[in-house]
Order: C-alpha cells, then structure tokens, then sequence
C-alpha cells in the first residue's frame, strides 16, 4: 500500500519529531558550539517544534468530528513553528516547514491545497522548496549548517522513486550522510570533533517523518561529544531571567551564565515576532545586517520571525517598530560578566516560590502583587512547556509551587515539572483549571510553613473553588445545555456549557446562581476588558440580596482575558 502524506500523518509527524527531539535534547545541546556555544540547540528546537505540534492538534479539534485537510494542516504547523520559533535553529526549522507547507498546501502553483494526501513527487518537491526558502531566509548562509544538511537531504529526495515512504526514506539517509561531512565544513566544529547541532536536530525531524509513514521505530545514533569538557563548556550551567514591559510588546531578557570566556561576536541575542508588509521587511533586513550577525528574518503574509544577533539589542528592537508591531520581543545576553568588574555572583535562591500561568494582564498584576512569578498568555496561544521551564528558572527558587491555571495545560505542566526537577528544583504542580482556583490557592500560601503543609492547604483551597467561565461563541455547536448559534454568550461551570443566554449579566446571574445553590461563602468575578463595570454592579448586587453571608470581590482581566471568569468557594 503507497505510504502518501496525509493530515493524519502530520500530526503523527509532529508528535514523533516532538518525542525523538525530546531524547535527543541535552545531547544536541551538548554539542552546540556554532555561531555561539550557548548550549541551547536542542532545546530551541523542541520548543519550535512543540509550538508547531500544539498548533496542529488545535486544527484538529477545531474540525471535530471531521478532520482538516492537507493543507490546513502543514499550513497549522508552519504558523505554529512559527509564532513558537526559538533561537538561530529554531527559526531556521521554521522556515524550512513553512517552505514545505507552501508546496503541500498548494502555495507554489500547483493545485495541492484540495487534495487529501500528497504523493513522492510532492513531497520531493516540498522538501527542494524548504532548503531553498531557508537558504534565502539567511543573510550570509554558511555551509556545515543545517542549511546544508537540509540541501543534501532535498538532493537524495529528488533521486528517490515511489511513494512519500520511499522520498522521505531517502532525504533522511542523505541528511545522515550530510551531518557526518559537516565537521570538515565548518572549522568550528572541526575543532570541537562534533557534528552541526542544528543539522542533528533536522535529522532527528527528517527520522520521525520517515516513522510517521512508514510505522517503523528510527534510531538515531549518538553524536555527543566524547569529551566531558567539550559538553560542560557549550553548555550553560544556568540563566538568571528577567522580564519587563507590558503590552504587546513584553520583552523577556536572559542572561546566560558560565559561558566559554572566547565566545567573541555581538553580545545579544535579539528575537522577536513583527507584523510589518514586505517592502518594509526588506528594508529592516538591510538595517539589522549592519548591525550584526546571524541575520535569520522568516514568514510572510504579514507576519515575521526576526533573529539576530547583535551587540546594540535597542537598535534592533527599534529597526522592528520601525518596520511594524513588534512582540514577544526576547533578548538573550551571551556575555560572562562585565568585563571591568568580572563575573557577578548568582543571587541567592529563594525558598520558595509560586509560578502561575495567567489570562490577561490584570489577573498577571494580581498574581504578581501576591508574590507569584506569571507565565502571561494570550487568547489562541497556550504556553509551550519551555515557557514553564524558563517561569521556574526565573523564579529562582528551591521551592515551586506550579499553577497552570487550565485542564489543557496539565500535560505541558506535567513536562516543565519533570525538566525543572532534574535542574535540582523541588516542585509541586497543583492542577488548578481556572486562575480563580488560581487565586483562592494564592491566598492561603504561606511561605514560611512547611513546603508540604503548603502544598496542601493551596490543593484544598484550589479543590473546594468552583469555576465557572462566560464566553461567546464562535459558531453554531451541539453543547450540553442545547444547540448555540454563533454570538450567544455562553455559560460554562466546571468546564462544561450550563447556560445558553444573549445577554452578558443575565447569562452570568444564572451561573452565579446554579453555582451557589451548592453553597458558597465568596464569589470571585474577574471581567473581560469589554465587560462594563455594570454590569459587576448588578451581579454583586443580585448576590447580595439572594444569598445571605455570601461577599463578593470583582477584578478586572484587562486584555487577552475571558469574557469573565467566576468562582465560588
């Protein structure tokens, strides 16, 4: 039976890249010593790929119970690889995925974006575009880089014959025998006795395509370093993080410690998501080429991926509001330490700490004045499991208490607990699916008793809060409360519609009081940013002439938080 390219076999795709690049992790970083030996290959690689798997499985149940097309799909996991980008390789992966949708989606010309499954030819076709739209994405291409692993893996494409089993077959053992040369290629990596790490990870991906289609199991072989002090010199030992601004254009600043003292080249690391049109792109790719190196600008459409590298990192945020809207604007520092005054000694860790994934930037101010370290999100955009990761690090505590704040993000929480403990932190993930659970765990932690005796008096504060959310819908839809139409406002409780109304404080008043008919001593209400302070005065007001000895407190969400949220403990 032929082995064709399917939305089904993406998603496999996706997971199977997700998992292998997940093993091979800590090795790739491992041997990361080229453009900056800042040990994060590896990890930049999964975050973009993990970014572009979310993206894919949210098009699916959006399209319950039927599936998306071809084309829905690769276009999903190019977007997603895209708004999740991490690092020169991650960026780079990117693009090469988006090279690949333009041709399985019917971008190129030819008529694909309706067929179900793409055929050898196509897929051989799609793996020449990405290797040539990555190429072009780079200022100066340098060979030895995955761009060149990526090349080599299209031209053993291109010779293949049969089904996409058999194309793909061949550009994984092309871009295995283009890894093994780039050593030679590229003096840098000769010197250290590895291979490219950008180019292992594409293998890794190129290895799960190849299992995607054809079920089997891809092992891949080891390429760490044999010397122990190669590893423990690309790799940091740890990052200290900061984070400011507001809006959308939240900067988060990273400091790498315990670089290599001959790293050389600009200072930072400039990355950012911009929308800007192309005339305006072109000219910002002209600007950041004189202002440093590792120039990687990708997307289109609208939307962008800038990453460079650059010792002036205002200069370059500015080229980008110059050239558009900027956000997710990410600065890493690759330096040791002023070189007047030496390297600074790590701050001290702190006990303990709260990390909390937040809706909106009112609720984040919340937290925020509680003591907790918040993960913003935004509405569509869930956070990536490295997201956690970096929230824990930058809580800088030998205690966590991990609050994800949604049912949806167990898994991912799950991840970033597991990551951070083997970094020797003590963490406890309490699986809160509302940030009003959120907050009422917020108000019983203390700090200074015991970590366990912590831990469980936030779960039963958490436990004993029912939740409750307002939203409107999208479109027409079966629910547990009847059919909706597109517009109505919605009502769920637990996570379940109850409630089908078209007003906003009558759908939340009969919320409030299927709520409250269990009991309740508090009722929380955060509102939307398009919620009038109003309609809070009718709802605390029909609380309080209902319910006897029940309080009311209302916050506001601000942007990029629900219609409202509800609790009641």
């Amino acid at each position: 039976m032929p082995q064709n390219l399917d939305a089904v076999a993406v998603r496999a795709w996706c997971r199977l890249a997700l998992d292998a690049l997940g093993r091979a992790r800590e090795e790739i970083d491992s041997i990361n010593v080229y453009p900056v030996a800042d040990g994060d290959t590896g990890t930049n690689l999964y975050l973009t790929v993990e970014s572009a798997s979310q993206a894919v499985d949210a098009v699916f149940t959006g399209h319950e119970p039927s599936r998306p097309s071809l084309a829905e799909t690769v276009r999903a996991m190019a977007h997603g690889a895209l708004i999740g980008a991490r690092g020169n390789s991650g960026t780079i992966l990117s693009q090469l995925l988006r090279g690949m949708a333009q041709v399985l989606g019917g971008a190129d010309g030819e008529d694909a974006s309706e067929a179900d499954h793409a055929d050898g030819p196509t897929l051989e076709r799609a793996l020449r575009q990405a290797a040539e739209s990555a190429y072009q994405a780079v200022a100066h291409p340098v060979e030895g880089t995955v761009l060149t692993v990526a090349t080599a893996a299209a031209n053993a494409a291109s010779g293949a014959e049969g089904d996409c089993g058999a194309v793909a077959r061949a550009a994984y053992e092309g871009a295995c025998a283009a890894l093994d040369e780039t050593p030679g290629q590229l003096a840098a990596l000769g010197r250290a006795g590895v291979v490219d790490a950008g180019g292992r990870g594409l293998v890794a991906v190129l290895g799960a395509l190849v299992g995607a289609l054809s079920g089997e199991t891809v092992v891949l072989k080891s390429t760490a370093p044999k010397s122990a002090a190669l590893k423990n010199s690309a790799a940091p030992k740890g990052a200290a993080f900061k984070s400011t601004g507001s809006g959308h254009a939240r900067v988060e600043a990273v400091v790498c410690e315990d670089l290599p003292g001959d790293v050389g080249g600009p200072a930072f690391e400039v990355i950012y998501l911009l929308e800007a049109d192309d005339t305006a792109v072109a000219r910002l790719r002209t600007r950041l080429d004189r202002l440093g190196d590792s120039l990687v600008v990708v997307g289109g459409d609208g939307l962008w991926n800038v990453h460079v590298h650059v010792d002036d990192a205002g200069a370059a945020v500015e080229a980008g509001v110059e050239a558009g809207r900027p956000h997710r604007i990410r600065i890493t520092h690759f330096g040791v330490g002023d070189a007047h005054t030496g390297p600074q000694p790590p701050r001290e860790r702190a006990q303990r700490a709260v990390v909390a994934v937040v809706p909106g930037e009112g609720l984040a101010g919340l937290y925020a004045e509680a003591g907790a370290t918040t993960v913003p999100t935004r509405v569509g955009e869930p956070p990536a499991s490295g997201e956690l990761v970096d929230a824990i690090r930058r809580a800088h505590a030998r205690e966590v208490v991990l609050l994800p704040n949604d049912a949806d993000l167990r898994h991912t929480a799950a991840a970033a607990a597991a990551q951070a403990r083997t970094e020797g932190v003590r963490v406890a993930l309490i699986p809160t699916r509302s940030a009003v659970q959120g907050i009422a765990a917020l108000a019983v932690h203390e700090p200074d008793r015991r970590f366990d005796e912590d831990v469980v008096a936030m779960t039963s504060a958490a436990g004993t809060t029912r939740y409750g959310e307002l939203t409107v819908a999208e479109r027409q839809s079966w629910t547990m409360a009847g059919i909706c139409q597109a517009g109505d406002v919605l009502g769920l409780i637990d996570g379940d519609v109850a409630v089908i109304g078209s007003e906003v404080a009558r759908t939340a008043a009969e919320v409030l009081d299927r709520m409250l008919s269990a009991g309740g001593e508090m009722v929380t209400l955060v509102l939307g940013e398009s919620v009038p302070d109003t309609v809070a005065e009718q709802l605390e007001k029909h609380v309080r002439e209902t319910y006897l000895a029940v309080d009311t407190v209302v916050y506001r969400g601000g942007r990029q938080s629900a219609l409202m949220l509800i609790g009641v403990e």
